[in-house]
């Protein structure tokens, strides 16, 4: 992963964090923008943060600002999709900025779009994104690091010590490309697999056993 991966400490990125929450209490809801309701009796302030942290963390590995804030608010609706006009309302961001996040996740299979019954185009977030793009595309990428390593084998010469060690890296990379595939596809229905979330020792604290 990019930038240490998830559980690394960026100051830049919590700076920015910082600064957008800052604004964000400053600057009240244009009139008119389409703020999807606050559902289920949620904190909405609860809600920003969550949104600020899951955007962070995607752009500690690498996902570009406005794609990782475009995906988090898809993967954090309820209505399961949003139009651009629904992105561009919740992010307080111009059109074009939504349009041009939307039309590389688009191309890179991490999102998809679906006419409503307004024929208004939805963008939604499949259930196969995590197969497709962090499992397979992490196999793919190991795959190709091992044939490039095995192209040095054949430059170098396969009985110098430069051969014999970038063979070693494509072996070792090749299993661990096959686990992850193995593992992706064995794990692959739990991502269709519709299950009640278990409340939290707190919550069920909270309620009593009589409530």
């Amino acid at each position: 992963m990019r930038n240490g991966g998830p559980t690394a400490y960026r100051a830049d990125l919590a700076h920015r964090a910082t600064e957008r929450r800052a604004r964000r209490r400053r600057q009240p809801v244009a009139r008119g923008s389409q703020q999807p309701e606050q559902a289920h009796g949620r904190d909405p302030e609860a809600g920003r943060e969550y949104e600020e942290t899951f955007t962070t963390l995607l752009m500690q590995q690498g996902v570009p600002k406005m794609r990782s804030r475009v995906l988090t608010c898809l993967f954090t609706t309820d209505a399961g999709s949003l139009t651009a006009a629904e992105l561009v309302g919740h992010l307080q961001v111009s059109p074009a900025s939504v349009s041009k996040a939307v039309a590389f996740l688009e191309s890179q299979g991490l999102i998809r779009r679906k006419r409503d019954e307004r024929r208004r185009d939805r963008y939604l977030v499949d259930d196969d994104v995590w197969y497709q793009s962090s499992m397979i595309a992490a196999a793919r990428s190991n795959a190709q690091l091992a044939e490039t390593a095995r192209q040095g084998v054949t430059i170098l010469g396969s009985d110098t010590p430069a051969a014999v060690r970038l063979e070693s890296i494509a072996r070792f990379v090749d299993f661990v490309a096959e686990s992850i595939t193995r593992a992706a596809e064995q794990a692959r229905d739990i991502l269709h697999t519709k299950t009640a979330t278990t409340p939290r020792s707190d919550q069920r604290q909270e309620s009593g056993p009589g409530r």
